[in-house]
Formats: structure tokens, sequence, C-alpha cells
């Protein structure tokens, strides 16, 4: 990934030697730091767009969103996720003139650096015309200023759609915005060459000037930039309510891809799922709970619930919010350390707080042993994760601070005996 630098050297603190504590050749992995993500949250007034944005980043409960006002012109904020990713968040105010002025005289403000634009439908808008004339004008903005920006468009509030006829609304939605989609970049796409055709031309009359005045001989020429024939739209679209869990699920995939350091995320928790023999285990954001990835076994690949982690993001939210209303205590403060469930003899699940910015599930089979020794185990792994909170400061940290640990390092060989399979003096197999 962009976001990571690898570098190659000799044995020493500064890395980890691929399994084995001691010299031979270093592969140390460091992280840069990054900037911040600007993201548009736009839609029509009333869309739904400050709700969904409290809901997810403020904690507030679907019915308190009732109190919430229109949002006049663009409500800036910036929301820490983890420790290395801040969202520059623009919740632009859907109203006419709003609008109008976005595309106008504030087009070149709002528009340029867009790492995401979120664009929110409200799926029972009486101007549907209206409203795609609008997205239109947004896309080609977007395209002109941010052509590499990803585009996830919300159909929202679908539980006012009576559940028998969602997926038919939602089919013919996207259909239908697929289909803008594509005019919109067909009506930049013209720009350009309409604009290429004008410099064009533009040179060919100043050749022709300077050749008659002598000051360039006939043979010469210049050309203009061809206009680009490969402009496509990075887009997804999610069916969505405040209401249930498919908000957790749009949100946690627009988050997903901004993540830094994904890849070492990934594969460090999948080295701890296969250690501790987890059928499944998720990594929450700490104050969103949305789902920052994720590991599955075999046997976790045949659960036949699909949306099983936006309902769990649904659930731990919700559980936070009954603690905090039974303590006293601030939504944003942590509710609770330590969260148990165990379904006779079909499941064991258990929710921990794993560093500073996150939360870790782990879904495993039955067994007290078992159970315990996971726990253990996670407990062990939190120094290998502790770049989730933020960017190393120094090469100390950087190379993992005296055996702390670091992103791209293997921590069941380089820490002997933190886990069972670390040797004669782990901690042995759980069923063993």
């Amino acid at each position: 990934m962009s976001d990571l630098e690898t570098t190659t050297g000799s044995g020493g603190p500064a890395g980890v030697t691929d399994g084995s504590i001691g010299g031979g050749p270093t592969t140390q992995t460091q992280l840069k730091k990054v900037k911040k993500q600007k993201v548009l949250l736009m839609g029509k007034s009333g869309s739904g767009k400050s709700s969904m944005r409290s809901i997810i980043f403020s904690n507030y409960l679907a019915r308190d969103t009732r109190r919430l006002g229109a949002t006049i012109d663009i409500d800036l904020s910036h929301v820490k996720f983890l420790g290395n990713l801040t969202l520059n968040l623009w919740d632009c105010g859907g109203q006419e003139a709003f609008m109008e002025n976005y595309l106008s005289q504030q087009r070149a403000h709002v528009f340029s650096n867009v790492g995401v634009l979120i664009y929110v439908f409200d799926i029972e808008s009486r101007d549907v015309e209206r409203d795609l004339a609008t997205y239109v004008n947004i896309i080609s903005a977007l395209v002109q200023y941010s052509r590499e920006a990803q585009v996830f468009v919300l159909i929202h509030k679908m539980d006012l759609i009576p559940p028998q006829m969602r997926e038919e609304v939602f089919v013919q939605r996207v259909a239908l915005v697929r289909k803008k989609t594509a005019e919109a970049v067909a009506i930049v796409r013209k720009g350009f060459l309409s604009q290429s055709q004008s410099q064009s031309q533009q040179q060919s009359q100043q050749q022709q000037q300077q050749q008659q005045s002598g000051q360039i001989s006939p043979t010469a020429t210049t050309t203009s930039a061809p206009p680009p024939e490969d402009l496509e739209i990075d887009m997804q679209l999610f069916a969505t309510s405040i209401w249930d869990q498919s908000l957790y699920k749009a949100w946690a995939s627009i988050i997903h891809d901004l993540v830094p350091n994904l890849a070492v995320i990934e594969t460090q928790l999948a080295s701890l799922g296969v250690a501790i023999d987890a059928d499944e285990i998720l990594l929450f954001e700490r104050t969103s709970f949305l789902v920052v990835s994720k590991w599955t076994s075999r046997e976790g690949d045949n659960n036949p619930y699909g949306d099983r982690f936006e309902r769990m993001s649904n659930i731990l939210k919700s559980w936070k919010h009954t603690c905090s209303k039974f303590t006293g205590t601030p939504r944003n403060a942590e509710q609770f350390s330590e969260f148990e469930y165990k379904m006779g003899s079909q499941f064991s699940m258990f929710v921990t707080k794993f560093t500073t910015n996150t939360y870790i599930l782990v879904c495993m089979p039955p067994g007290e042993a078992r159970f315990n020794s996971a726990k253990l185990n996670v407990a062990a792994a939190r120094p290998w994760f502790k770049f989730l909170d933020g960017p190393p400061a120094g090469a100390a940290a950087a190379a993992g601070g005296g055996g702390g640990g670091g992103p791209g390092q293997n921590p069941y060989g380089a820490v002997a005996g933190s886990y069972y399979q670390g040797g004669e003096h782990g901690m042995g197999h759980p069923d063993s």
C-alpha cells in the first residue's frame, strides 16, 4: 500500500527477523503520516444526511435525530477515526440556494481534493427528476475537480417502503442513478472535448500568424492534450435506514477503503484468528462501532447470516447506549470493557477492549478451556496492533519499541511463548 514503506537492513532491534529472534535479514515496516481525507456529504434538504452522521459519529439514537434542524450552508467537522485517520467531513446543506452556490461560486472550493462523495437520496422524494438533475450537476463538478474520488450513493429512508417491495424499489432506483451518472460523465467528457478543440483552434491560429511573420517554420507544430477517454466513476450504492443495521453496513464500507494500512491489519488479524482457533474475528472502531476489518475461518464462511457484521455493530452500539443510560456517563465515553456470551454447545463469543481506539469480537466453538485461552492470547496480541492508535513517533517506536511489535511483523515467531504456537514455552493448545 502507499501508506507503507518497507526497508531491508541488518538484524537488530529495528525489525523482526522472519520468525526468529536475532540476526539475519530484517524487514522493517514503517507507517507514514496519514493525510486528512476530505469527505463530502451531500443530498437534498431533509434527506437524512445530518441524522446518519449524528448516529454514526456522535452516538445519537435514531429517535434523537428528530430534534436536529436543517444544515445551514456547510457544517465542517473533523472526525478522528482510529488513531491515524481524520475525516474532514463536509456536511453540505441541501437547500436549493446552497446547492446553486456550491455549483457556481464555491465550485472549485467545494469539489477540489475530494476523497469521497456520499450522496443521499430520499426514497420518498416527490420531485425525483429535480433530485436527479442536481445529482448530475454534482457528479459533473466532482469529475471536473476530483476525478479519482470514490462515490457512495445511499438510497435512504427505505424503512418507509413496504418490506415486500424494498428490493424491487431499490433495484429500480439503482438503475436510474447509474444511468444519470453515465450522463454526467458524458457531459464532462463533452466539455473536455469542446475545450480541447477550442485550444487546438487557438493554437492553429497562433501558428498561422507566427508563420506569416516568419517567427517559426511551417513544419513546427504543437499539440494539446487529448480529452480523457477513461472517465469512470468508482461508485457503490446502498439501501439505508436509521432504524436498522443497514446504516452501519453502508458506512463501514465507506470507511473501510479509507483506513490506512488496511492490508497490515487484515494480515495481523488473520494470524491471530488462526492462532486462537477462532471462527470469526471482528475489529470495531471504539466510538462508532463500525467494522474496521474482519477475518473468517472456513467454518465461519458457512454462517448463513450475511448481514451479521452490521447487526453486531448495531447491537453493540445499542448496548453501549444502555450502559450509558444506567451509569449516567456520556455516550462518547467508554461504557464497557468486556462482554461475554456463551450459547451452550453452539458457540462462544466475547467482545473486549483491544487497543485505545478499537474493540475486538471473537467468535469460536464452545469449550471453557478454549474460551479462556483465546482471551489470554488476545490480551497478549495487543502490542502487535498498537499501530492502530496512530503512527509511531521516532525510529524506536516505528521499529516496535523494544519488543512492543509493529505493523507487518509476525508476533507468533518474534515473541516465543506469547501464543500456543510459539514453541515449548507456549500456552498449549486450548483442547490439550
